[in-house]
């Protein structure tokens, strides 16, 4: 029988006689069992006549009977037995073994056949009967698709699988495999244990499609992912495969559509230098893009437009918003997968009677630490022990926050402290988190009562008696939000950077087009652990806390993928994180702010240390190479030496493996700046709260001399020209990372001091970017006009 004839004969008889593979004409909104998230999905819009490439799964029983014919099942289960998600070695050993078995055991030749049958009927569909004698070799993507991904509630995304330009039946049957074998990746393994999933019950299917030869490619999302608005559409665009978008490695075209009108809002073009596209041998290849293409915009107004719709219709099929991937062959679009966008929650309005503001009764005044307008029930925290009275929506009323307090203020709707300035930790927080924050009141928690509904009016540093209806233009801040205006095309040759401390916020400032993280506080994180770092090493727990840390960092390196993301090392002053377990057995010091905290209490407790860079090392090998280490409250060299060493002892070359650099917030490390930059180093960071602080001898935390607390006083000025001349000797860049990089009078000063960045809180990126653009070209007509005469 001719090949012509076995394809033709086939053809016929596949919907009767193949019970291995199911075809997406053949598959509907109840096929999830058969074809997972994934392969429903593109079967349903297959059907509806969307602009999908054509495939078929092979279905999630095959799966099944795979395991059972082989006998293979019994030996997994024995290998699950007994895992702990949260011992990394263990977890990456038992997931190694387990994808080990897997694609050591051959698929049995019937259903491996029937494989091959359909795959060369996928090819018939592309080429003309003449050529079908000649190759029997297309294209295909073999994706995994699990049955319980891509649902409404819960995302498995990313965690299987994707084989990309795979030709010839062999290797067809090979991917399928593979995708089955992914089903038990660590990371796959460890999100089914902490949600409790019965790994022997989530089942895998293998989608088989015809490969877009992409030209231009990218992602859709049909609301606004940074701002939760339901009213945009976000598009990424890059040229070649979207593989570049995820891994990180290019900074996409991103266009901004209004769902309602299918008007283009923004466009914010980015340099694009390379794509990955199909070679001639058929090979996924990185190529350098053209010097005149890459800064063009990838999707002419028409594709926009026309996605823009798609989409619309896809978030109308399925009542919910969908996160979609596209790409562009020969002018045409297609939709190669779209799954629902889990994290959307819209906004729900509070029908609780108000009166408006111009007659409600003002409580009392303070400093606006972070702008907005929220109301809710007063919530008096007086010791840590009351923290668990905090529900999602209370004000959070108490004498002053301290690290351990953060995730009962990630739950308020707004703060209020009677004492603190503006580089507070209450101020800083509420910044991160976009919610208002009033500091310095000197009296809220003897004034407010507890469970009274009060209205925080930040702006204008109030609090009002009762729920209050704010007058049109004095907008009501119920979560954080970014709008990412025309300032993120604005090109400067200083890097301005944010400020992060919550990796549940590492998207929302991502938006706003900062050129990476450079201070990430990693004390949050800790904080949200619930366990001082003291008592993970005294419980044996070191692995704990490294997992713990490794959660948090991960979040913020991907959300900023391909740009530098700098992690502090904890900075824990002894009377900051009494509520942690463990913390009851923290030393009681005359004067924690200049204590036994930082690198000094770091290189006192080693393991300490040692888990921190092994959790950077861990996410390094992961493939996280944007993540930097800087070393807090440095005063010696041999601080900086002996931190070196215990790097190396973890498997990490400081300076050529990760960057490495020191906080400069003590006059002393401005004093021996040079001998730190011969010890080697890659940056250094400017904490200006710590070092005003300790240059003019101010309580910053003490609202009566508040006032004089000045990141601008010459003395403090002067220190940061010496540090930024004396680095610039010797190639090591520098940065600011204090509550001043947001100060625009601050960024002026350091731009003309030549810095290399400048981080700020997330709701000035904007503000800095102009503030820095302006002075650069200030800078560059002085130097013109100078070398005129």
């Amino acid at each position: 029988m001719t090949k012509l004839f076995k394809l033709s004969f086939l053809s016929q008889l596949k919907g009767d006689l193949m019970s291995y593979v199911a075809w997406f004409k053949d598959l509907d909104k109840d096929s999830l069992p058969i074809a997972g998230g994934k392969g429903t999905n593109l079967g349903i819009m297959y059907k509806m006549g969307f602009p999908v490439p054509n495939g078929f799964c092979v279905t999630a029983q095959t799966y099944k009977e795979y395991l059972e014919r082989t006998g293979i099942t019994n030996q997994i289960r024995d290998l699950l037995h007994g895992l702990d998600r949260e011992n990394t070695e263990q977890l990456q050993a038992t997931a190694a073994k387990i994808q080990e078995l897997i694609v050591s055991t051959p698929i049995p030749d019937d259903i491996a056949e029937e494989i091959k049958v359909n795959y060369e009927l996928l090819g018939a569909d592309r080429r003309k009967a003449s050529d079908l004698i000649k190759s029997n070799d297309a294209f295909v993507a073999v994706r995994s698709s699990a049955t319980a991904e891509d649902l409404p509630m819960a995302s498995f995304a990313g965690q299987q699988a994707t084989f990309l330009n795979v030709k010839g039946e062999d290797n067809v049957v090979a991917a399928v495999l593979a995708c089955w074998a992914s089903l038990f990746t660590a990371r796959a393994l460890y999100y089914r244990e902490k949600n409790q999933f019965d790994h022997m019950k989530v089942f895998i299917s293998a989608v088989v499609q015809r490969m877009v030869d992409a030209e231009k490619s990218g992602i859709m999302f049909t609301v606004n992912p940074a701002t939760n608005s339901a009213d945009e559409m976000v598009i990424e665009a890059i040229y070649g495969l979207g593989e570049l978008i995820v891994g990180g490695e290019i900074t996409p075209d991103m266009y901004l559509i209004d769902k309602k009108k299918r008007e283009i809002k923004k466009i914010d073009v980015r340099k694009k230098t390379i794509g990955l596209f199909r070679n001639e041998n058929g090979e996924n290849e990185r190529q350098e893009i053209p010097v005149e293409e890459q800064s063009r915009q990838v999707l002419n107004d028409a594709q926009i437009k026309e996605l823009a719709r798609l989409g619309a219709k896809l978030e109308e099929h399925y009542q919910l918003p969908q996160d979609v991937e596209w790409a562009v062959e020969q002018n045409r679009i297609y939709l190669v997968q779209t799954r629902a966008v889990t994290t959307f929650k819209p906004v729900v309005c509070n029908a609780e009677k108000e009166v408006c503001e111009e007659e409600a009764k003002i409580l009392l005044r303070g400093e606006t630490a972070s702008s907005g307008v929220a109301s809710g029930a007063v919530r008096i925290v007086n010791n840590p022990s009351e923290l668990s009275r905090i529900q999602k929506g209370d004000v959070l009323v108490t004498v002053m926050t301290t690290p351990d307090m953060v995730p009962a203020m990630q739950k308020a709707a707004a703060i209020v402290t009677d004492e603190g300035g503006l580089t507070c930790h209450a101020a800083i927080v509420s910044r991160e988190m976009g919610t208002p924050c009033l500091v310095g009141t000197e009296h809220a928690t003897e004034l407010l009562k507890d469970g009274q509904i009060v209205t925080v009016h930040a702006t204008r540093g109030i609090v009002y008696n009762g729920k209050v209806e704010i007058a049109a233009g004095k907008k009501s801040v119920s979560a954080p939000s970014v709008v990412r205006s025309g300032n993120a095309d604005v090109v400067t040759a200083t890097e301005i950077k944010v400020i992060l401390d919550l990796p549940d916020l590492a998207g929302h400032a991502a938006a706003t087009g900062a050129d990476g993280v450079g201070l990430v506080r990693s004390e949050i994180m800790i904080a949200n652990g619930g366990i001082h770092p003291a008592e993970y090493v005294r419980r044996g727990d070191g692995d704990v806390y490294v997992a713990l840390l490794k959660e948090g960092i991960r979040t913020i390196a991907r959300a900023f993928a391909g740009k530098p993301v700098w992690i502090r090392c904890s900075d824990m002053r002894s009377d900051e994180y009494r509520s942690l377990q463990g913390g009851d057995r923290e030393p009681k010091e005359t004067d924690p702010m200049i204590g036994w905290h930082g690198i000094r209490r770091l290189l006192d407790e080693t393991a300490i240390l040692k888990a921190e860079f092994q959790a950077i090392r861990e996410l390094h090998y992961e493939g996280l190479k944007n993540i930097g280490v800087m070393l807090p409250f440095v005063i010696r060299v041999e601080e900086v030496r002996k931190a070196k060493e215990i790097m190396r002892e973890v498997g990490l070359e400081p300076c050529t493996a990760v960057d490495f650099g020191v906080m400069v917030e003590t006059p002393a490390a401005c004093w021996i700046i040079e001998d730190i930059c011969k010890e080697g180093i890659s940056f250094v960071s400017f904490g200006t709260n710590d070092l005003t602080q300790l240059t003019l001898g101010i309580d910053r935390n003490n609202q009566k001399i508040a006032s004089l607390f000045d990141e601008m006083h010459p003395a403090v000025l002067g220190e940061i020209a010496k540090v930024i001349k004396v680095c610039k000797k010797y190639c090591v860049k520098t940065s600011i990372c204090g509550q001043a990089g947001s100060r625009p009078e601050m960024a002026e000063f350091l731009v003309h001091q030549g810095i290399d960045s400048i981080s700020s809180n997330v709701d000035t990126v904007d503000e800095i970017r102009r503030t820095v653009a302006r002075v650069e070209r200030k800078l560059m007509l002085e130097a013109e006009r100078h070398h005129l005469t």
